[in-house]
């Protein structure tokens, strides 16, 4: 991928729902975010995004949550981010 999408949507769903029997991802989000490009690269090496309280460390390429706070604390135990969708 040559440019770096502008925007991400992420998803924080309950690890336990992984198999959600057809459902989607947005029926079992306990939180929503759309995040935008900071223009920074995190610690992770990746570019970072942030909005909504969430700043997340994402490889645009396999649209990967490398590093993600929520409201400055690491993602509770139990929680999983996803990215859903993508603006270029």
């Amino acid at each position: 991928m040559t440019t770096k999408p502008r925007r991400f949507t992420i998803l924080l769903v309950p690890e336990h729902v992984e198999d959600r029997g057809g459902a989607l991802a947005e029926d079992s989000a306990v939180r929503s975010a759309v995040v935008e490009a900071t223009g920074e690269t995190g610690a992770s090496g990746y570019p970072r995004y942030a909005g909504h309280g969430i700043v997340a460390d994402i490889d645009p390429s396999t649209r990967t949550v490398e590093a993600l706070l929520v409201d400055g604390a690491e993602l509770d135990y139990g929680l999983i981010a996803t990215v859903t969708s993508w603006s270029p």
